[in-house]
């Protein structure tokens, strides 16, 4: 559960009372936060002391702790930190948590620090109530300054205060996207206030009166706006830039800097969207090169001469294939990288690169994956050909060129939630599955269950919702999303390791030969359908019991029908999952002749359709008569044991002890 966590490590935790100190002990351990109290608290375990002023202690924590978490008064926290605010862009996210622990309150950065999604982890642990006060969480909007860090984009200069507020009130807020994923566009609420594209390129009416009070750039360019105009405006750059070096051997790593940034100011690119470096396999040990990848962290990409040398480019050189063995170096190695035409430590072996590396063009547009590409690109997505740098003051020489890839690198590591979340009342969610859920970057499920938990989600999500019969698809979405760096949340009704999701995507990450790490796999249990429905009976489980689908998509039926055989002879009280369907009717009424065989004609058997949901129902009934009763496949149905018994409407069955 820490791992949900991880992105406001280190976080402190504050509390100056036994009752403080008791509602936040629980929390630390889950999210690896460090807890202190003052010394009046020392006996208390699991916690540090601090010493002297709060106010003093508070100002050490400060500039080198990501988040801080207080169980104080809310007028306490403010004045504790307002001599320490800085700037929302480096002040780090601050939440109170009330004595009671009923409200968690993000106070301070809420959107660039990420004290809004702290505040709704934490609550969701504490099965409490958020309060955010942003006008984007008001109107469910993801934040204009946080929007693009999901997808790895680095956040430019701009007015972000006036064009917050620009969405705020709802007026028109122009977006121009000439890079990265359009994702965060397919996800937005109906009635958003943003504008995608120019007006004047459309002669329509209604898109003439369209006149936009603020605008967003995304682009790997740099946008040179109007100082005229009093027309906020903001820019964001997704990394979609592969860098292609070529040098002589030995040259500095600050020539091989200044090549790049004189290459990027020349055709008006910011280095900022700069993905990673490529280079011919020859040069992977060139120290300038290694160290500026390793000091901007940056990734670096090697191609053998024999496939950069089947790379059409604008500029060959005889020289340089005489050389190397290949014309081309960093045009070639440019567009290698910008395309993705080798596995490398960027991404995992399989799924993202093969699905750019098989990306085509048609005319001038580049065709769109569901990853939500915004590039347009030509055959030769060169932005900057190749230039040749050399310094008078430096050794060696340096050629750049620069190419646009069609996916922008993130730089994040993947992460897949396996979730269980129950029999679908809120209330039956874990809080560790809340937080997983609302911690996500996407989610990706059956279209029911996500109706289910649309209270948990929150603004920018990307939400995914599948039939009934796409569960590979939702397993491979899924681990598309995560190898591409986002976290996703694949929900499951239940737990998700009983009939559920978690072992399709396990089975669907071993095809793909994942290494156990990358991307990352958690799993969240939850409450089973059968311990649900045998919650509203009684204890039918009290015994050995056992569960059996009745469902033959994946299972032969004679596979079933031994199982059910098997079970009836053992007197294992059984859970029947997926009883009947539209077009499968008998295999219940074989199921029922099966334990006719092996027990009593009045065994007492349990049917419940949708447990814990609105339109729950309960029946108890007895093994010859279950027939009767209406089943579906929102039904679970089960059967006692020999000893199971039904009292004053509660079905037992007795684990034997002496009363």
């Amino acid at each position: 559960m820490a791992s949900v966590f991880e992105n406001f490590q280190p976080l402190a935790a504050i509390a100056t009372t036994p009752t403080g100190a008791q509602i936040l002990q629980p929390l630390c351990q889950t999210t690896g936060a460090t807890l202190w109290v003052p010394n009046s608290l020392s006996t208390l375990e699991q916690v540090a002391v601090y010493k002297g002023s709060l106010k003093d202690h508070i100002a050490s924590l400060w500039p080198n702790h990501r988040a801080l978490v207080f169980c104080l008064a809310a007028g306490a926290a403010v004045r504790l930190i307002a001599p320490l605010l800085t700037d929302k862009s480096s002040d780090p996210a601050v939440v109170v948590v009330d004595q009671g622990g009923g409200f968690v309150i993000s106070l301070c950065s809420g959107h660039q620090g990420g004290a809004d999604q702290l505040t709704r982890l934490i609550a969701s642990q504490l099965d409490s109530t958020p309060i955010l006060t942003g006008a984007a969480a008001d109107l469910g909007l993801p934040g204009v300054d946080v929007l693009g860090i999901p997808f790895g984009w680095y956040r430019g200069k701009g007015d972000w205060t006036r064009v917050s507020a620009v969405v705020a009130r709802g007026e028109i807020v122009q977006v121009i996207q000439e890079a990265g994923s359009t994702l965060w566009q397919a996800h937005l609420r109906d009635g958003h206030p943003f504008y995608f594209g120019f007006p004047e390129d459309s002669a329509t009416s209604e898109s003439e009166s369209i006149s936009p009070k603020a605008r967003i750039w995304i682009s790997p360019t740099h946008q040179q706006f109007s100082p005229e105009s009093d027309l906020p405006n903001v820019q964001w750059y997704p990394r979609v830039m592969w860098v292609g070096i070529g040098c002589e051997r030995g040259t500095s790593k600050q020539l091989i800097e200044m090549a790049i940034r004189q290459t990027c100011e020349g055709y008006g690119l910011s280095e900022n969207a700069i993905a990673g470096i490529a280079t011919i396999d020859r040069k992977a040990d060139e120290v300038g090169i290694v160290q500026l990848c390793q000091e901007r962290h940056w990734p670096l990409r090697t191609f053998p001469a024999d496939v950069l040398r089947s790379v059409t480019v604008p500029n060959p050189s005889d020289v340089v294939a005489a050389e190397v063995g290949t014309p081309s170096v960093a045009e070639a190695a440019a567009l290698c990288g910008a395309r993705g035409l080798k596995v490398s430590k960027l991404f995992a072996k399989r799924g993202l690169l093969a699905k750019v590396s098989k990306l085509k063009v048609e005319g001038s547009k580049l065709k769109r994956t569901n990853l939500g590409l915004s590039a347009t690109l030509r055959e030769q997505p060169l932005l900057a050909p190749k230039q040749i740098v050399k310094s008078a003051n430096q050794l060696g020489a340096v050629t750049v060129a620069i190419a646009q890839s069609p996916v922008e690198y993130t730089g994040r590591m993947g992460k897949l939630l396996l979730v269980g979340i129950g029999p679908g009342n809120l209330d039956q969610i874990t809080p560790a599955a809340k937080t997983a859920i609302s911690s996500a970057d996407a989610v990706i499920g059956y279209s029911l269950y996500i109706n289910l938990i649309a209270s948990l989600r929150r603004p920018g999500q990307i939400i995914e919702a599948l039939p009934i019969t796409q569960e590979t698809q939702r397993a491979k979405r899924a681990i598309e999303l995560a190898e591409w760096g986002l976290t996703v949340a694949v929900v499951s009704s239940g737990d998700c390791g009983i009939y559920g999701m978690a072992g399709l995507v396990l089975e669907e990450l071993r095809s793909r030969g994942w290494d156990g790490k990358t991307p990352q796999v958690e799993v969240f249990p939850g409450i089973t359908a059968l311990q649900a429905a045998a919650s509203r009976v009684g204890a039918p489980l009290m015994h050995d019991f056992c569960a059996i689908s009745l469902s033959d998509l994946l299972t032969p039926w004679p596979v079933i029908e031994k199982r059910l055989e098997a079970s009836a002879a053992a007197d294992f009280v059984t859970a029947l999952y997926n009883p009947r369907s539209r077009n499968r009717t008998e295999q219940i009424a074989i199921a029922q002749r099966i334990f006719l065989k092996h027990r009593k004609p009045d065994t007492p058997v349990a049917i419940v359709v949708s447990a814990y949901r609105d339109d729950e129902n309960i029946t108890l009934t007895t093994l010859d008569k279950m027939l009767e009763i209406p089943i579906d496949m929102l039904t679970m149905v089960l059967i006692g044991n020999q000893s199971t018994d039904i009292h004053q409407d509660w079905m037992i069955t007795p684990r034997g002890y002496q009363i």
